[in-house]
């Protein structure tokens, strides 16, 4: 990486639009170095780090233990500030039911659960799965990737696939689509959101402009 003050590492095992995210980055963090790389040098040797994710979580873990990610991943986690997105959020929990069950990397005590195939909103109407489209977050925490954005802001998701947590306090916000489950979730100097904040439009690339500049 170059000698900049602020190293983005935007973590690529393959899996999703990656430069997505990279590029709303460099938006809103002009002076930061942004990286997407599948080493795990690049993951160590870098300040922040990103772990976005789309697809199925099979063919994720099996990509992410491929390249030795799992444990730069873990690293990461215990280091320096991380965001994950989308998959990489659910990557994070002890296991998911895709793909008729999936071990994850357990970082976190949680599973990820189908939405169903019966899923009623509050009318009684039938939802369509995947959760796709922009929905209201409420955040539950304060914390400084809230900073710039105001409650019951809305977000842009893409899944069929949610994150249950087994401990309550790192919940950071809930997200109804016919169940109420975790947007976002935060412990330390990991913050995780369910939704895409590089498609979110003012209120996206605002949290991305916070974990930027964010220090634990």
């Amino acid at each position: 990486m170059s000698d900049f003050s602020n190293r983005i590492a935007v973590i690529d095992y393959g899996m999703g639009n990656l430069h997505s995210v990279a590029k709303a980055l460099e938006h809103v963090a002009p002076d930061s170095h942004v990286l997407v790389t599948s080493q795990p040098m690049d993951i160590d040797r870098a300040d922040k780090v990103v772990f976005p994710g789309v697809g199925a979580m099979r063919d994720c873990m099996a990509e992410i233990r491929r390249l030795g990610l799992d444990s730069a991943i873990g690293t990461a986690i215990a280091e320096k500030p991380v965001l994950a997105i989308c998959v990489g959020m659910q990557a994070l929990v002890t296991h998911s039911e895709e793909n008729d069950g999936v071990d994850c990397l357990d970082l976190l005590p949680g599973c990820v659960r189908y939405f169903g195939n019966a899923l009623l909103g509050e009318g009684g109407e039938r939802l369509k799965v995947p959760h796709m489209g922009w929905n209201t977050v409420r955040r539950v925490v304060d914390h400084p990737l809230w900073h710039g954005i105001a409650q019951d802001e809305r977000f842009y998701f893409v899944h069929s696939y949610y994150v249950e947590l087994d401990d309550p306090a790192t919940v950071a916000a809930t997200c109804n689509y016919g169940v109420e489950f975790v947007a976002a979730l935060h412990r330390n100097n990991l913050f995780a959101v369910q939704f895409h904040p590089e498609k979110s439009h003012s209120a996206g690339l605002q949290l991305l402009r916070n974990f930027a500049s964010w220090k634990e």
